[in-house]
């Protein structure tokens, strides 16, 4: 199994990079979202969602993943930053911005 490591090693480091990409993302998102509710933008952009999808989607090709698979990921993260953005709209005036469930 110690010929394995290395491999091992190296997709805990991609790993950790996903997660870092995925929480920044998510912060840029937030900040989206406070400007949304400033400026009295709705949350849904159907035309940039679909710009993003469609790029997302011609990336994924570019370096072989699974169309399903990125299909799918996409989804999911539309969904759960467009949840978020929500939440974050909605929210009371002066409420805070994190993300976390904080009583």
């Amino acid at each position: 199994m110690s010929g394995l490591e290395p491999f091992r090693r190296r997709l805990d480091e991609l790993d950790e990079q996903i997660a870092g990409l995925l929480g920044e993302r998510f912060a840029i998102c937030r900040e989206i979202a406070l400007y949304k509710r400033a400026h009295d933008i709705p949350m849904m952009q159907p035309g940039r969602v679909v710009e993003v999808r469609e790029r997302y989607l011609a990336r994924g090709g570019e370096v072989d993943l699974p169309a399903d698979f990125t299909e799918e990921l996409f989804e999911l993260l539309i969904a759960a930053t467009c949840k978020m953005e929500d939440e974050l709209i909605d929210a009371p005036a002066g409420a805070p911005a994190g993300g976390t469930d904080s009583p």
